[in-house]
């Protein structure tokens, strides 16, 4: 079994109507909620493989299939059945897909984290999303896994 969360800040000049649909942007089958905490007013959702069916696709069109793959391996260093990455806020909003860098951006970033039941079944999510590329085109194209 595979589970999302997706989370974000809402900053206090961010527009909380326009945060929830850059993430719906990306994630549009997970059922979002606004959670107020001392650190601040954030929205969080969470999902499964198919909540990430977006993400596979945007990888596609904006062809960073490489890119996507180094971060998904970056996110599960030294914990194989565990991956996250962060999103760019601020290009989520115009349903364009753009890695942010490892540290939290100044507005904040989309926080993706992605669980899987065992190392094998991460290693499978891996290949569905991002599968090797020769020349940046993929060698294969696989449906996605019942996970």
């Amino acid at each position: 079994m595979i589970e999302v969360k997706v989370t974000t800040i809402i900053n206090p000049t961010e527009d909380e109507k326009k945060v929830e649909d850059a993430v719906l942007k990306m994630f549009p089958l997970i059922e979002l909620e606004t959670v107020t905490t001392d650190e601040g007013k954030f929205i969080e959702g969470t999902g499964d493989i198919e909540s990430l069916r977006d993400i596979h696709d945007l990888i596609r069109k904006e062809e960073i299939i490489d890119t996507a793959r180094t971060r998904l391996v970056a996110g599960s260093y030294k914990h194989p059945t565990r991956t996250h990455f962060l999103i760019n806020k601020q290009v989520a909003t115009k349903g364009r897909l753009n890695f942010a860098p490892a540290i939290e951006e100044p507005l904040g970033s989309i926080n993706v984290d992605i669980e899987a039941d065992n190392a094998e079944a991460m290693e499978i999510l891996i290949e569905w999303l991002t599968p090797p590329t020769e020349d940046g085109v993929a060698l294969f194209e696989a449906d996605i896994p019942e996970l």
